[in-house]
């Protein structure tokens, strides 16, 4: 039996390129996981069969799930007689930009690999993943890192420190493909300055930070959701030096400076919003 954290990540900056022939959407972002995760049991079964069970938040439990189709891509790539009963316990909020499912399918293929003896190489394992989700690549690089192309280049970046986080979900889940859609039909927004962000970070500058993150994506998912921006202007009054989408949304957070500051805005924020989780970065 195996157990493993699936960590759910933020984007520090999400920049849109352009778009390829195939509608795929060309990405330039600064990723960071934090401490937030969901928890992965891996059992062997001998008969090739695979199953999942599912704790805490409500999850479809079937074969659209990524922990069964990471397991599915990965025995029909390398181990077609293995087996595997899976066990997640869902914390990551769904429908939010964290990446909990992709980074769920990553952890699945690690576990996977060292559970059936298989030697799948990073980028072996990362090429499986991008056919699952355009952040598993990234998931299971697992560090900070500058994430380009449609999600399968993961370039890894220097950060000074880590920072105390809160995580607030102030509407209903936002799917992916709804997002993109209304950001297609919307002028494009002001870039992030990702030279000025990674300098910012490997120097853990607060206030270069605040000044060149951004997510493109932010202005047409808040039309969608309109609760993010009141999100994100309360958030920056209890302190926080940056408050911002992450993903595509529905999550906003805020980030602090010193984990007092976290717990405080966390204490005034708590009770507005059913979803709210105090957390931090992970080098």
């Amino acid at each position: 039996m195996i157990t493993l954290n699936a960590y759910a990540k933020v984007n520090w900056t999400l920049n849109i390129l352009g778009t390829r022939a195939d509608g795929y959407h060309l990405m330039d972002m600064i990723m960071q996981r934090v401490a937030l995760h969901d928890d992965i049991t891996l059992s062997a079964r001998n008969d090739g069969e695979l199953t999942l069970t599912i704790d805490g938040l409500s999850l479809e439990n079937s074969e659209s799930n990524l922990c069964i189709r990471a397991a599915k891509a990965l025995q029909s790539h390398a181990a077609p007689h293995q087996g595997a009963d899976i066990h997640l316990t869902k914390r990551i909020p769904m429908g939010a930009g964290l990446g909990g499912g992709s980074a769920d399918a990553a952890a699945v293929l690690d576990g996977l690999c060292e559970l059936w003896g298989l030697s799948l190489s990073l980028d072996e394992k990362c090429a499986v993943g991008l056919k699952l989700g355009a952040d598993v690549p990234y998931c299971l690089h697992g560090i900070p890192a500058r994430v380009t192309g449609i999600g399968e280049q993961v370039q890894p970046i220097p950060m000074k420190r880590t920072f105390p986080m809160v995580l607030v979900q102030p509407c209903e889940a936002l799917s992916t493909k709804e997002a993109f859609r209304h950001f297609d039909a919307t002028p494009q927004p002001v870039l992030a300055d990702t030279a000025r962000a990674l300098s910012a970070f490997q120097n853990g500058d607060v206030q270069e930070i605040s000044a060149s993150c951004r997510n493109v994506m932010q202005p047409a998912s808040q039309l969608l959701r309109p609760e993010m921006d009141e999100a994100i202007q309360r958030i920056h009054s209890t302190g926080a030096f940056l408050s911002q989408m992450t993903g595509s949304g529905s999550v906003v957070f805020g980030v602090y400076t010193d984990i007092y500051a976290a717990n405080h805005a966390y204490e005034q924020l708590k009770g507005r919003y059913p979803v709210c989780i105090c957390t931090e970065t992970i080098l």
